[in-house]
């Protein structure tokens, strides 16, 4: 396995209000984007934020993904919502919080032991929780008390 990866983007402006981002040429798809409606932003297109959010939650899944396999776990399901604060501080506008909320559908009786946490539940809900460099989140919390 390699050490280093390497990706690259590139960003355009294009308009007054509004720029595209687009990857190398193996993607063939660009994302519009503009500042939150907010700082004058273009209504209806996907923000910095949008796009920082969405790294951080797609980061997620693989990391999850192989977490499971090394514990057995055998999912049918994951949906990872992400909510991120952006505030005005000393300096500027700065996220001050990340939150993901992941979802995970498992068959009963398919999680690694009776042990494990999640064993036996059908579809289960982890508790919200923002997740920090060394942070672990685990719970049981049926999704039905969301």
């Amino acid at each position: 396995m390699e050490k280093k990866y390497t990706s690259q983007a590139t960003v355009h402006w294009t308009f007054d209000k509004h720029g595209i981002v687009e990857a190398d040429s193996s993607i063939p798809h660009t994302i519009n984007f503009a500042a939150l409606p907010e700082f004058g932003g273009e209504p209806g297109v996907w923000t910095p934020e949008h796009l920082l959010l969405a790294g951080v939650s797609t980061r997620y899944v693989p990391t999850f993904r192989g977490m499971s396999a090394a514990s057995r776990l055998n999912f049918r399901g994951l949906e990872v919502a992400v909510e991120g604060n952006v505030e005005k501080q000393e300096g500027g506008l700065r996220f001050t919080r990340i939150l993901l909320r992941p979802v995970v559908t498992i068959d009963r009786g398919r999680g690694p032991g009776a042990g494990w946490p999640l064993a036996g539940k059908g579809q289960t809900r982890m508790p919200d929780c923002a997740l920090h460099p060394g942070d672990i989140c685990a719970g049981t919390e049926d999704r039905g008390s969301r």
